[in-house]
């Protein structure tokens, strides 16, 4: 093992990792941001839900669902200039509040990401049959059958080796499937909105201020639209954990973030609204909260909006191919995050040492990378097959919890790391003191709620009725609580194990990074 650094330094002298250094630029860098997030992937998934919620306000609540993102991803930014590690809301959080947060803070990383990965790997499954047999596909409609199964596994698979392969090709592959996504995103919307004013088409809508207004909104479904909205910004932070092989580290990541929240706000509107605006908000057709689709909007509108023959059955065919690359580029980037959490924490002796061990050839975390695609098939696998895999969007929904907590965490740790500089600056005080603030206190109170609204059995598709009380619980409540105990019991394990981390021997606020040993 390489020797570790000793002595207190500046956080701003940190040591490298192993990682490759200088990789990404600041384009790859908003690349595998934006890419994160999988609009379409999102969109598709969540849109009914959205719309089923707040009605025709669904671009108000785009809109106001980004503030608090905006405001957590500023404290990430503020905190990656302290200091670059890709453990971000581990390394973070335990340099502001202690071993116990940071690993906490660490665990809900990898939990939301590992959690979400069954979901992505079903949509892969099923679109890659969509695609090649077209919408109809029977295969491809059962989404717990076995071979949408199969291919689901395969391509965590092949995600996880093109991860471990190399960032350099990991990025070059999400410009690829990102400039898909996004063309296709806005093709899709200028139709939509020039059908709108030209064909008119039954059910549609002309795009109105009114929808930016919140008159006639309940509060119930403003604070259900805003968390389900907080769920398809989620990812954009994958580009401050790929920080420590980023060109000018303490500065692009940062950057890369915000500039990716501020894309995901448009690309976000400009959907919703042509979408809205040419399907309408009712339950029949392509209605957006017709209940056979609710899985999957955008197909389902995508062919209405181009039509099924000549040019327009291409389009609806690459529209598959977009949602399919959608969910590809999140797999991936759900596996990167997760797998520099892991390596990050192993660094410091937070989980076993064999976590921190970094290929040489590819200057990519080895085990960490493999773990996770293991985990995330070995959790796949089961919740396919229980309940007709009803549980796999209800872990969906069960990352919302976990996505408040770490994001709502980082932000009080700017403020908390930066308290004895606040007052320095009025800039100081904004950006490292009352916007991430602002954006942590979001995050906690739509986490709280989004926790006792689990609890209800009716919000989730799965349930269990506790014996003797008869209590109904959400399958949603259940998952989080599994995640939760798994994460207690694992720290159990390395406080006992392995005490050094949690004694503050291998990490304090001054600690600088250690080097993990290079795998042979």
């Amino acid at each position: 093992m390489a020797t570790f650094t000793t002595g207190v330094q500046p956080v701003e002298e940190s040591r490298e990792k192993g990682l490759k250094t200088g990789a990404l630029g600041l384009a790859s860098s908003v690349v595998i941001g934006v890419a994160s997030t999988a609009p379409a992937y999102s969109l598709a998934a969540t849109l009914f839900f959205v719309v089923a919620a707040v009605g025709l306000k669904s671009p108000l609540v785009a809109v106001l669902a980004f503030v608090p993102m905006l405001l957590c991803s500023i404290g990430f930014s503020e905190l990656n200039k302290a200091d670059p590690d890709c453990g971000t809301t581990f390394i973070w959080s335990t340099r502001a509040f202690g071993p116990t947060m940071g690993w906490a803070g660490g665990w809900a990383t990898v939990a939301a990401d590992i959690l979400v990965m069954g979901s992505l790997a079903q949509v892969a499954g099923q679109y890659g049959f969509f695609l090649f047999q077209g919408p109809n596909s029977s295969i491809g409609a059962n989404a717990s059958g076995g071979w949408v199964l199969l291919v689901g596994i395969v391509w965590i698979i092949v995600m996880t080796y093109i991860c471990y392969r190399g960032i350099e090709l990991s990025a070059r592959f999400q410009r690829v499937l990102l400039t898909i996504e996004v063309v296709l995103l806005m093709v899709l919307s200028v139709t939509a909105l020039v059908k709108v004013y030209v064909s008119k088409p039954a059910g549609s809508l002309h795009p109105s201020l009114s929808w930016l207004s919140p008159s006639g909104l309940t509060l119930s479904a403003f604070v259900s639209g805003i968390i389900l909205m907080l769920f398809i910004y989620w990812g954009w932070d994958t580009a401050l954990s790929v920080n420590e092989e980023t060109a000018d580290k303490s500065r692009i990541p940062g950057r890369a973030g915000i500039i990716s929240t501020v894309l995901l706000l448009f690309t976000y509107g400009i959907v919703i609204v042509a979408v809205q605006s040419f399907a309408g908000v009712g339950a029949k057709g392509v209605g957006l909260t017709n209940p056979d689709h609710q899985f999957d909007v955008l197909s389902v509108t995508g062919s209405a909006i181009f039509g099924t023959s000549g040019f327009g059955a291409v389009l609806s065919r690459l529209l598959i191919l977009m949602v399919l690359s959608s969910a590809a580029a999140s797999t991936q980037t759900t596996i990167l995050p997760a797998a520099r959490s892991t390596l990050s924490m192993a660094a410091y002796r937070a989980l076993p040492q064999q976590f921190a061990k970094i290929s040489p050839r590819y200057l990519t975390p080895t085990v960490s990378t493999i773990v996770v695609g293991v985990a995330s098939v070995a959790l796949y696998i089961p919740l396919n097959f229980i309940a007709g895999g009803n549980p796999i969007a209800d872990a969906v929904s069960a990352i919302g919890l976990y996505i408040a907590f770490y994001y709502g965490l980082t932000s009080f740790a700017c403020a908390w790391y930066y308290r004895s500089t606040v007052t320095n600056s009025a800039r100081e005080l904004w950006m490292r003191g009352i916007l991430p603030v602002l954006g942590g206190l979001i995050m906690f109170a739509a986490g709280l709620y989004s926790l006792q609204s689990d609890w209800v059995a009716s919000n989730s598709y799965t349930g269990w009725t506790v014996p003797g009380l008869n209590w109904q619980i959400g399958g949603i409540f259940i998952i989080a609580a599994l995640a939760a105990l798994a994460g207690i019991a694992s720290f159990v394990y390395m406080r006992v194990t392995a005490p050094a981390f949690f004694r503050r021997q291998t990490l304090t606020r001054s600690t600088p990074v250690r080097i993990p040993e290079m795998e042979l």
